[in-house]
C-alpha cells in the first residue's frame, strides 16, 4: 500500500491545528500548528514521547476535544461547524475508541459488554461476530475477571468495531501488556484494518510497533517531526520490544 493524496481519499485533514491548555497562569501548548492527513483504509502509528501531543491530536480527531485554533475536516466536513448533537452522532456512528485501560463493565460478560454498543448503533455487527473477529469466540460468556489483560483488551476492540466505525482510534492499546500479549492485541487491530478497511490510528511511544504501519507520524513538543512511509511492513509476529 503506497499512501498518497493522489491515490487515497483523506478521511481526516488538519490545517494549523493548535491546542493550548490554560492551567491557572500557565499556558501549555499541546499542539503547535499541526498539518496532517489520515487516508482511507490505512494503518497509521502516531509515535512520540509522553507529552508530545499524540493523545491531544487523537482526541481532537475523535471529537472528544476541540482545537484552540486551526481546521479539522472529516471527509471534507469542517468539524468546527458540528454542534453538540452532531459531535455526539459523529462519535457514536463513525469512531471506535480503544484506550490503554479496557473500561469493561465487570458485572457483564464479554458478549454483554459488546452488546452495549450494538444496541445504540445504526448498523452494527452481532456481538458474536465482533468477538469472533478478535479470536474470542470461545470466551463470549466469560466475565472480565475471568480473562487475561490481553483478552480484556480484545473485548474492548470488539466493542469498538461492533458498530462498524469508519475509523478506529487507539491510545496506547498495548501499554499495559507484555510482549506476547501485546502482539496478540496488535494482530487483532491489523486484522480489522485489513479485513474491514477501517482507517486505524495507533498511539504509542514504542518505536518498534511503528514497523507494522503503512505510515508513521512522529510528534515532538506539539509538532509533526517526521512522516514516514513503511515500504516494507513487518508482520506483527516479527515484532520485538
Amino acid at each position: 500500500m503506497c499512501v498518497s493524496s493522489e491515490n487515497f481519499t483523506p478521511v481526516f485533514e488538519t490545517r494549523g491545528v493548535t491546542k493550548i491548555y490554560h492551567m491557572g497562569e500557565v499556558s501549555v501548548h499541546a499542539l503547535r500548528g499541526v498539518d496532517v492527513q489520515l487516508y482511507e483504509s490505512e494503518m497509521v502509528v502516531l509515535l512520540g514521547r509522553s507529552g508530545s501531543g499524540k493523545s491531544t491530536l487523537l482526541n481532537i480527531l475523535g471529537g472528544l476535544d476541540l482545537p484552540t485554533a486551526g481546521e479539522v475536516k472529516y471527509r471534507g466536513q469542517d468539524m468546527s461547524e458540528f454542534d453538540e448533537r452532531e459531535l455526539t452522532r459523529y462519535r457514536r456512528d463513525h469512531v471506535g475508541f480503544v484506550f490503554q485501560f479496557y473500561n469493561l463493565i465487570p458485572s457483564l460478560t464479554a458478549r454483554e459488554n459488546v452488546a452495549l454498543v450494538t444496541e445504540i448503533s445504526s448498523e452494527p455487527m452481532e456481538p458474536e461476530e465482533a468477538l469472533e473477529r478478535v479470536s474470542l469466540g470461545n470466551r463470549m460468556d466469560h466475565f472480565p475477571s475471568q480473562m487475561s489483560g490481553g483478552e480484556q483488551q480484545r473485548v474492548a476492540i470488539a466493542r469498538a468495531i461492533a458498530k462498524r466505525p469508519d475509523v478506529l482510534l487507539c491510545d496506547e492499546p498495548t501499554g499495559a501488556l507484555d510482549l506476547n500479549t501485546g502482539i496478540t492485541v496488535l494482530e487483532a487491530l491489523e486484522s480489522v484494518n485489513r479485513e474491514l478497511g477501517t482507517t486505524t490510528a495507533i498511539i504509542t511511544h514504542n518505536a518498534d510497533i511503528s514497523e507494522i504501519a503503512h505510515r508513521v507520524i512522529t510528534l515532538s513538543d506539539g509538532n509533526i517531526g517526521e512522516v514516514r512511509i513503511n515500504e516494507k511492513r513487518l508482520a506483527t509476529t516479527e515484532l520485538k520490544w
